[in-house]
């Protein structure tokens, strides 16, 4: 079934500065009743405008309701449909989260109320660091990290605090050619070089290279499991052995973890540190800068390095437990974040563990898997496989056959926006050539799926019969094609009245 996208009712829409218009307003206050103040006289004058807020927009509430309506229809959603998005993991965030995270209890806490006071909220989160050490078959978590890049430095920073009281903090972390980008960043923030590891013709870590490499320099190698191509590290066992020998630590970007929950830990494979993408795995919100949550897990051998403060469960005196903030914490590597990280993220998060169950886990995970290898099978006959091999959470196609009919990647991801969907994630990983990333999450019924994998057919053919087509699109937009490059160079970030911006051109 094909299902394109119908035009209806949307109007284009300057900015809310277009609306202004001099004395306009929205509400009005009484009449002064009293005698006016001389603000001068009471407030020092370094503490008063002199511009009068000169630039703001003077509008009435219409004007404010229409303008924010009519933007709010063209957002695209994960409530409206699909997000293929790879390596994002966009699943649906359930409404139970969003409500339990808004209780007063929740929402109105503020971060500095005493421990004697504030034992929900400790025990919560308590109970989070439980179940992340019991997902990933780590002694320990830290949720302070609030996003996954945070949560890699924060996990690099344990490692070469480890290593420095060994005496030596080591120069080297090595990366895979087919890591998330965040990787080699983190690596060099913690003051490390980075080395790349090639990918083997199965998608792992080239062993050979890996051994050939792996010296008393190393401190520790990133490694992505599964890796962006979807696949999973078979020889991870062996991997960390060889880390291991030579001292050093492994490293696990835990991005793709919503292939794993419910059926392998990490922990036990040979992993010494992992992050993890609250918003991703745990269904809670991501987007739009955020927030988010990257908790890391840790050896037990890593556990007195973690970020301060710690929540401890102690004794109360009288036979019970008590929860308690613990800022003496000698060989932690200090704060990372302000308080307790994101916390709602937290609320958000247990509340998806807790519903679901050790044995409800699971099921996303298969299901997820289940998915993606659906639409890689159907769609292998139409598109050219990234990488062969039995994908997980994800899967990658190339433009490669559509290239000899002059449509390439981005043409397909903006024609699949007339098809009513989100474009898969494109270019990346950079090892493939024009890569097509697609992950379904468990989200997606077959019903959806079977759009999606039309959709795409329909495009293939486009690609090959009508080019020109496929090429000028998207058709069904408000704005057709961007220029890309120009916005990215060039970014205006600012509004500008039209007078000053012809005055600057």
């Amino acid at each position: 079934m094909i299902r394109k996208v119908t035009t209806h009712i949307n109007q284009n829409e300057g900015t809310i500065f277009e609306r202004s218009r001099p004395g306009r307003e929205g509400y009005k206050l009484a009449a002064l009743d009293v005698e006016a103040a001389d603000i001068a006289a009471i407030i020092d004058s370094k503490y008063l405008r002199d511009d009068d807020l000169a630039g703001l927009p003077e509008v009435s509430e219409v004007d404010v309701v229409r303008h924010f309506t009519r933007i709010s229809t063209w957002n695209y959603a994960v409530d409206l449909g699909m997000y293929p998005l790879g390596s994002c993991t966009m699943k649906y965030n359930p409404k139970l989260n969003e409500k339990v995270s808004r209780f007063d209890g929740f929402a109105s806490a503020h971060p500095y109320t005493p421990d004697e006071i504030s034992q929900g909220n400790l025990k919560l989160m308590k109970v989070l660091e439980e179940a992340l050490s019991e997902i990933t078959g780590l002694a320990a978590v830290s949720l302070q990290p609030a996003a996954g890049a945070q949560g890699e430095m924060t996990g690099l920073m344990v490692i070469r605090k480890c290593l420095e009281t060994r005496g030596n903090a080591r120069k080297i972390v090595l990366v895979p050619d087919s890591a998330h980008g965040t990787n080699p960043a983190s690596a060099a923030i913690c003051g490390y070089q980075v080395k790349t590891i090639k990918s083997g013709a199965n998608g792992g870590v080239d062993i050979e290279n890996l051994r050939q490499i792996v010296n008393e320099d190393v401190a520790a190698l990133m490694l992505t499991n599964p890796s962006t191509l979807g696949m999973f590290e078979e020889n991870i066992e062996e991997v960390c052995r060889i880390l291991h020998d030579a001292g050093g630590f492994v490293y696990m970007d835990g991005a793709n973890m919503n292939a794993l929950v419910g059926v392998t830990r990490p922990g036990d494979l040979g992993v010494d540190v992992i992050h993890l993408n609250l918003h991703k795995t745990f269904s809670t919100p991501h987007g739009g800068g955020g927030p988010g949550a990257g908790p890391i897990a840790v050896t037990s051998e890593l556990e007195q390095f973690l970020p301060f403060p710690r929540i401890l469960e102690v004794s109360d005196g009288k036979g019970g437990k008590l929860f308690r903030v613990e800022y003496n914490c000698p060989q932690s590597v200090g704060r990372v974040r302000a308080f307790f990280g994101n916390f709602s993220v937290l609320v958000r998060a247990l509340c998806y563990i807790v519903s679901l169950g050790p044995d409800g886990l699971r099921e996303p995970t298969e299901t997820a898997v289940l998915n993606a290898n659906y639409i890689a099978h159907h769609l292998q006959s139409d598109y050219e496989v990234g990488f062969h091999g039995k994908p997980l959470h994800e899967v990658i196609f190339s433009d490669k056959r559509q290239q000899k009919f002059g449509v390439h990647t981005i043409d397909i991801a903006k024609r699949l926006i007339d098809y009513g969907f989100h474009p898969m994630t494109v270019y990346f990983p950079l090892i493939v050539p024009g890569a097509m990333m697609i992950e379904p999450t468990e989200s997606e019924g077959r019903e959806e799926l079977d759009l999606f994998i039309d959709a795409m057919r329909s495009i293939a053919r486009e690609a090959e019969e009508t080019p020109d087509l496929v090429k000028s699109a998207p058709h069904n937009t408000r704005i057709g094609r961007l220029d890309e490059a120009a916005a990215a160079r060039k970014p205006i970030l600012r509004w500008k009245p039209a007078s000053a911006a012809a005055g600057q051109s």
